[in-house]
């Protein structure tokens, strides 16, 4: 991962918190956001750990604070996740991902949700792939070899174990579609800096 794509995707999560991304604004999400701070340490040990100079120095001290603030808030995001920029944790707490999932630019995980894999005796064993600009509501589990579609919404408490389309929102036990509404009022500002742009 170079320099520039950290940047722009502490820039994409720091926009979907005030629209807005400047140094200033930096420093009032870091002090009043604890989601914010936890995507910022999330992203800082995934760059570190791509640079040979920091192997054994300041990445192991990132490292370390990641563990401490995933203890701290029973969050268990984990920095190698392939996770898109604009991530967006309003209320950081008991959100649990798969090391290996995927997640979209432009997410929103409310507390409680589950991204989990399931295994060969379910229907859809494999790890769940989310798409962009989705909504996970709190509670929310995403289970399997699933994709949830791009601005699609998962209703709080929703256990889905099956495809949802795009634009789709979802919920229940199992998740079924409810309507086709999509993500829009649910997702805001979204970020459209290009993060993808410079290597990985």
């Amino acid at each position: 991962m170079t320099f520039q794509k950290l940047h722009n995707l502490i820039a994409a999560d720091l926009y979907r918190y005030e629209a807005r991304c400047g140094f200033k604004d930096f420093l009032k999400q870091w002090f009043r956001e604890s989601g914010f701070r936890f995507t910022v340490v999330m992203r800082l040990c995934g760059w570190l750990r791509s640079q040979w100079w920091s192997r054994y120095g300041l990445y192991h001290l990132m490292l370390w604070k990641h563990h401490r603030m995933q203890i701290r808030y029973g969050a268990y995001i984990e920095y190698s996740a392939q996770i898109g920029g604009g991530l967006y944790l309003g209320h950081l707490c008991a959100i649990i991902t798969n090391v290996r999932c995927v997640i979209g630019d432009n997410c929103t995980l409310s507390h409680g949700v589950t991204i989990g894999k399931t295994h060969d005796r379910s229907k859809h064993p494999g790890i769940p792939v989310i798409g962009d600009r989705v909504y996970l509501g709190c509670g929310a589990a995403i289970l399997g070899g699933i994709r949830i579609g791009d601005d699609s919404v998962v209703a709080p408490n929703a256990v889905v174990i099956a495809d949802v389309p795009d634009g789709a929102v979802v919920g229940g036990i199992p998740a079924r579609v409810l309507s086709m509404e999509g993500s829009a009022g649910y997702v805001s500002n979204v970020a459209v800096t290009i993060v993808s742009e410079g290597g990985s």
